[in-house]
């Protein structure tokens, strides 16, 4: 699985992690699936400097750490734009999952967790942090934001529900339609729900 991306740019992971022999175990697994571990903290507070210093293409962050924790970093980082953030929580921890989400986190990990968890969670996190990324340079103002993304989400939902897409799938479509039609995605989103609404209510 060393050539996970092979032929693509290697993406460059911080890992920050106060038990040792996870954050071991854990860079090592990265290394084995073609990423490069850029950086190692043992605290929240060095993760947030390492980050901003690094500049890497993602940070996994475990919740529980001395000094600023891994919600309080993801927030940092998160809402500083610097990367995507994946959180690390144990099974006691799944109350914090939603917490982490609210942080910016766009992904989890609960351990413990095995090599075959690690890849996809990365991806969806990327996937999504690109996604966002996409959106904001098109919306300038908060409000409008996060109505522009929760029209494009439910308009991702009805093409993989409707097309079997996966969810990067779906919004490549409405990326490239927006970008083919000199449409916003917005526009293209509340088209496609506009749509499915219609065929939901036939004319009588």
């Amino acid at each position: 699985m060393a050539d996970t991306q092979a032929g693509a740019e290697r993406k460059r992971v911080l890992i920050a992690e106060d038990e040792a022999l996870i954050r071991l175990d854990l860079a090592e697994m990265l290394v084995e699936e073609g990423y490069d571990v850029v950086g190692e903290a043992g605290d929240g507070e060095t993760a947030v400097r390492l980050a901003e210093d690094l500049k890497p293409d993602l940070v996994i962050l475990d919740i529980k750490m001395p000094i600023m924790d891994g919600l309080a970093a993801a927030e940092r980082i998160a809402g500083g734009r610097i990367a995507p953030v994946v959180i690390l929580t144990a099974f006691s921890q799944r109350d914090l999952v939603e917490r982490a989400r609210a942080a910016g986190a766009m992904a989890y990990l609960v351990k413990p967790f095995q090599k075959s968890d690690l890849v996809p969670a990365i991806e969806i996190a990327l996937s999504r942090y690109s996604e966002i990324s996409a959106l904001e340079s098109e919306v300038a103002g908060l409000t409008e934001r996060l109505e522009t993304r929760k029209s494009v989400e439910r308009a991702k939902g009805e093409l993989m529900t409707k097309y079997a897409m996966t969810e990067p799938q779906a919004f490549k479509w409405i990326q490239r339609t927006a970008m083919d039609h000199r449409m916003t995605m917005r526009e293209v989103a509340d088209r496609i729900l506009a749509e499915q609404q219609a065929e939901a209510d036939p004319p009588r």
